[in-house]
């Protein structure tokens, strides 16, 4: 997306790089072919939406007198949330609002789900700001990358904790996805 749309250029080896990253991945993932479509659409349609928003970041940083106008990037990635908000509200209206009644019953209800999602959003957003901070510093690819090595590391982190076991088939593309985002970091 990057490259197509936004123009950015990335070199021959970091091209190169990708591969035992996306190839980790999919190597990992092979056995897990029972899933729902939708949830594959819907993650597929998240992550275009994901490398969009994380582009616009990079090109709005960019922008000459940006920093003067609004501040910091996390002052960005804010406003970034609030008209986000705004977008998805007509959405939500004519999809969930419904149900909001519902929810706010249950939410008032449980203490276990008010904690579980405060605590979730708060953690969503700081790892959101905290991405953003990384594509300051990076760019929108690396970004992208970073998180794919984030989804190797899930994949061990909720097989452990969950105590399922690890085939050698899955350690194997998770190790060659570590592996491909390291190489990814030290090549130029």
């Amino acid at each position: 997306l990057g490259t197509t749309i936004y123009g950015n250029h990335v070199s021959k080896a970091k091209w190169l790089a990708l591969i035992p990253v996306i190839g980790g991945v999919c190597l990992a993932s092979l056995k897990e072919l029972d899933f729902a479509w939708s949830a594959l659409i819907s993650a597929m349609l998240a992550n275009l939406m994901a490398a969009f928003r994380a582009n616009e970041n990079k090109r709005l940083m960019d922008t000459p007198g940006l920093k003067d106008r609004i501040g910091t990037v996390g002052n960005q990635f804010a406003l970034t949330m609030i008209l986000s908000t705004f977008v998805m509200l007509p959405i939500w209206l004519l999809t969930e609002a419904s149900k909001w009644g519902q929810f706010v019953d249950t939410f008032k209800a449980s203490k276990i789900l008010q904690g579980n999602l405060i605590t979730s959003g708060l953690f969503f957003y700081i790892y959101n700001e905290l991405s953003t901070l990384t594509i300051k510093k990076t760019s929108a690819t690396t970004q992208s990358v970073a998180n794919t090595a984030k989804r190797v590391i899930v994949i061990v982190g909720v097989a452990l904790v969950l105590k399922e076991s690890l085939d050698p088939m899955k350690l194997l593309g998770c190790a060659i996805g570590i592996g491909g985002v390291f190489l990814y970091s030290i090549v130029k």
